[in-house]
């Protein structure tokens, strides 16, 4: 089997780099630019997610209690809802995110908590929707006993 050898060509990696600028292909160095968007957050009884998305639907940045730190029983709290609103909306903002309106889905403690976590960051709230999902008939009821 023997030693295993990596060669490498200096001289021809410049020489692309050299073809590849030459030729109007240019790295994607700019950021997007995204002032509006929806603040999305799902309170369960468990965890507290929070997704921060443009006007198209797509994911600028997240955060959840259990990626914040919080373990077990503690994710579930107030505190830590509050701390995940922060966190997502900060992280959105270093694509320039100024304006949301946010959308509430489920029933859990962090409801109101996250709300308020993502208004302290100085961000400016346009409307405040409740999507928790709301069966309108629910499922087909047990057939009656016979006896």
């Amino acid at each position: 089997m023997g030693k295993k050898r990596i060669v490498t060509n200096l001289e021809s990696s410049a020489e692309t780099d050299k073809q590849a600028a030459g030729s109007g292909i240019a790295k994607k160095s700019l950021r997007k630019q995204v002032f509006k968007g929806a603040v999305h957050i799902l309170s369960s009884y468990n965890n507290t997610i929070v997704t921060v998305t443009d006007s198209d639907g797509d994911v600028l940045a997240y955060s959840s209690a259990g990626t914040l730190g919080f373990k077990g029983a503690r994710k579930s709290t107030p505190y830590a809802a509050t701390l995940v609103g922060k966190d997502a909306v900060e992280k959105a903002k270093r694509f320039g995110f100024q304006e949301a309106k946010i959308l509430v889905k489920g029933i859990g403690p962090g409801r109101e908590a996250a709300i308020r976590g993502v208004a302290s960051t100085g961000l400016n709230i346009t409307a405040i929707i409740d999507a928790t999902p709301m069966p309108h008939n629910g499922v087909r009821p047990t057939k009656p006993r016979r006896v």
